[in-house]
């Protein structure tokens, strides 16, 4: 009788490759889901938007309490939540620089509230979530700009994701940092940052806007950065021996898994429109050049 062929963890091929379609169909579905939930209230704006980035963060400071193990978590997430809470509200109100403020604070207090050698991590972790929020809080905040902003930082994102998933599965090659992210590569890379480019400009010839020469560095830079922050979150998954940040979200793990990308590119971009056009258009300030 003929032996299945196995890999080096021992399964056969047919049940690696129903598992890789299993954990792709979660994928999907779980897209589904999010991903018009994400642009409704990206489009919607105000409120409903605000509470779910509000939202977002504290699920992603409840992730990283876990992840680096805070035995006390409880006052951490409180002092997080209040802060996050509060400053969705003072967002609301127009006063992002208060709101910013109120995030850092946010942050320090629940450093101070964590164990002491875990304090280091939480302020990270304090800092990190509260830019879950204030990112694309301040982008969307842009009256005339702000939907369009979110939906590039969005396509960017989730086209450096998929391509560099699909392209790297197809021609393999290097790995871009194997101690890092084993199954990342030179060939994904590459080719996720080439095809957020092309959906960047297309969408921002879509929505007529000019020199997009000028706007396929930027998405470049969006990609590179998204690529960035998910090595980063592998890197700190790593550090702790974690394989997930949670198992919140089927076939993807948890939020962090799903976001971390996202943070990376959307705080490039608002920084970027801040230096270029301050708090009054800051995602004018990203795709007016």
């Amino acid at each position: 009788m003929a032996r299945a062929e196995e890999g080096s963890g021992g399964f056969p091929a047919w049940s690696r490759t129903g598992i890789a379609q299993c954990e792709l169909c979660l994928r999907v579905g779980s897209a589904v889901v999010l991903v018009p939930l994400a642009i409704g209230t990206a489009y919607v704006g105000g409120p409903p938007f605000l509470a779910l980035w509000a939202a977002a963060a504290t699920v992603i400071l409840w992730e990283w309490t876990a992840l680096v193990g805070v035995p006390r978590r409880t006052p951490v997430l409180a002092a997080g939540a209040a802060a996050f809470a509060s400053a969705a509200v003072l967002f609301g109100l127009s006063w992002p620089v208060t709101a910013v403020a109120v995030l850092a604070v946010g942050a320090i207090l629940a450093a101070l509230l964590a164990g002491r050698d875990r304090r280091g991590w939480i302020l990270a972790g304090g800092f990190y979530a509260g830019a879950m929020l204030a990112a694309p809080a301040v982008l969307r905040s842009d009256a005339q700009f702000g939907f369009l902003a979110i939906l590039l930082v969005f396509g960017v994102v989730w086209t450096t994701d998929v391509m560099a998933y699909f392209v790297g599965r197809a021609l393999a090659g290097p790995k871009l940092w194997p101690a890092i992210s084993p199954k990342k590569t030179w060939s994904g890379a590459i080719g996720g940052t080439a095809a957020a480019i092309l959906v960047g400009c297309g969408l921002s010839a879509w929505a007529g806007l000019d020199h997009l020469a000028a706007l396929a560095l930027v998405c470049a830079g969006l990609s590179v950065a998204a690529q960035a922050g998910d090595l980063l979150e592998s890197g700190l998954k790593r550090r702790f021996g974690a394989k997930n940040a949670s198992g919140l979200i089927p076939g993807h793990g948890g939020l962090m898994d799903r976001l971390d990308g996202f943070v990376a590119a959307a705080v490039v971009a608002t920084l970027l429109g801040l230096v270029r056009s301050g708090f009054d258009a800051p995602a004018g300030g990203l795709l007016i050049w």
